[in-house]
């Protein structure tokens, strides 16, 4: 194992370069140059760090790698992290999207530049430490400190109705959170430790899985979003800087997901199984209702957010499926869908510079000035529609078999939503891109520039090299997930092979 506690670095190598950021005092274009390439390269390090740490993982081990533990707190409390095959590749996504944000952002942010550089550099520090932490309090600060920099970035960069935006997603999402802190506080009484590992081999008491699940879904379901707790999320897509928005689709959405990964199935095993048709049915009409409503937007940017809700609800269904197939295949779809959602609004954001309108009936005909940013465009609306042979596929897929095996009307149901996806992504891309040239203000559109195209074109790459070669992200998640499932499997035919008994 490495001597060098390489996960820390991971975390806090962004807060150091914030720090630097703080330091390029001034309102001038120096300073501002200068706070770009600094956060330019603090994320570039993060992310090689992050990949020393992909080669060196070993994905045949189910448990935790990595670790790190310092005493903290008093009571019991620890400085507690470490990976395993399940936040692994959450947390190379959250390091390899950072770059591309701060690369959009190099000519659309112009005030305030520092700041916003620090933002984003601070929040990619929470969102590593999320995904690596080992203990409840220190996963609840992280979980929770997220909101801060991006309730900022919405509210001071974002568009006309930011400040509605931004209060509604702070809300929303730290409403749901109240009730995880005394979720939190009911495991720390029931198991005298906070540290999750331990907390996973605890027994929790029938009557205290189903309260302290309840509470923990509160939270994941708004962060992920779940209907009809979804609201909040087109609105700050929609006022979010096209930066913004990348990361909320692209890694924070992810956290509900992973918050049912790590807690709500190995902790509440039997509660995770009692609700199980209760997610079905939600997640049924998040991928139908969504997807149609979808059909009927007219700012792209929104289009594209309720198309996330509906993509979310394939990651829900699969993983509370409780089968291989079915939570294999909701991790691959948050990774997939991180890449692809992260770069459809990429794509939004780079006609929205030249235009500065994202309304569907202003575009159109745009391949006749823009050949390239059509072909880019395209391999990413086939991606999120779920073509054969791009990393969507391959991910809904997987959770329509993993769920046909447990609930056979559910697979059923989120089939529609393949169908309608392919129609409301398919009606925005004739809209925009195909059609007659007419509208004067598009005549003058420049193609992709150096910096746009260097933002892309490596998710490109990403979205069909996983379409056609799913295995390292499956292979790195196995262990852990087989592992899950089969802990979660024991627990529940435990119970009921005791219900039999009497």
């Amino acid at each position: 194992m490495t001597t060098w506690p390489i996960l820390s670095v991971t975390t806090f190598l962004p807060v150091v370069g914030a720090l630097l950021v703080y330091l390029c005092r001034g309102e001038d274009e120096a300073a501002k140059r200068n706070a770009r390439w600094i956060a330019l390269w603090t994320t570039l390090i993060t992310f090689a760090v992050s990949m020393i740490m992909a080669v060196r993982f070993d994905p045949s081990i189910a448990d935790f790698q990595f670790v790190e533990k310092a005493n903290w707190l008093a009571t019991g409390i620890t400085y507690h992290m470490g990976v395993d095959g399940i936040s692994l590749p959450l947390l190379i996504l959250t390091t390899a999207v950072m770059p591309f944000c701060i690369i959009a952002s190099w000519k659309a942010i112009t005030n305030r530049v520092r700041e916003y550089m620090m933002a984003f550099l601070i929040l990619e520090t929470l969102m590593v430490g999320t995904f690596s932490a080992l203990d409840l309090v220190l996963f609840y600060l992280f979980f929770e400190g997220g909101l801060i920099p991006m309730f900022l970035i919405i509210g001071i960069w974002g568009g006309p109705r930011r400040v509605y935006a931004s209060f509604k997603f702070f809300l929303y999402t730290f409403l749901g959170s109240v009730l995880m802190l005394l979720a939190i506080m009911a495991l720390y009484w029931n198991g005298g430790t906070t540290d999750i590992p331990t907390l996973m081999h605890t027994a929790v008491p029938r009557s205290l899985q189903t309260w302290a699940w309840l509470a923990f879904f509160a939270s994941f379901a708004v962060k992920m979003p779940m209907w009809p707790v979804h609201t909040w999320l087109p609105d700050a897509h929609v006022e979010a800087p096209t930066a913004g928005s990348v990361v909320l689709a692209a890694i924070l959405l992810k956290m509900g997901g992973y918050g049912f990964l790590r807690f709500s199935l190995p902790m509440f095993p039997l509660a995770s199984h009692d609700f199980a048709p209760l997610i079905f049915t939600l997640s049924c009409i998040a991928i139908v209702y969504t997807s149609l409503v979808a059909l009927m937007q007219e700012d792209m940017k929104k289009l594209i957010a309720y198309s996330s809700v509906a993509h979310m609800g394939f990651v829900t269904m699969g993983i509370f499926a409780g089968t291989m197939q079915g939570v294999a295949g909701g991790m691959f779809q948050m990774i997939s869908h991180g890449i692809v959602s992260g770069a459809l609004f990429l794509c939004v954001g780079i006609v929205y510079d030249r235009m500065h309108t994202r309304e569907i009936a202003a575009y159109g005909g745009l391949v006749n000035r823009m050949p390239l940013y059509a072909m880019t465009f395209m391999v990413f609306t086939m991606a999120n529609v779920g073509l054969p042979g791009t990393s969507g596929f391959v991910g809904e897929f997987m959770t329509l078999l993993g769920t046909f095996k447990v609930s056979i009307p559910t697979a059923f149901f989120a089939t529609f939503g393949v169908i309608l996806s392919a129609g409301y992504a398919l009606w925005l891309y004739r809209k925009v891109v195909f059609g007659e040239l007419v509208k004067s203000s598009l005549m003058s559109m420049k193609d992709l520039t150096f910096r746009e195209g260097l933002t892309l074109f490596p998710m490109i790459a990403l979205t069909i090299l996983f379409g056609v070669y799913p295995k390292p992200v499956l292979d790195m998640s196995a262990a852990s997930v087989q592992q899950l499932v089969n802990n979660y499997n024991t627990a529940v035919s435990a119970v009921k092979a005791a219900a039999l008994l009497h």
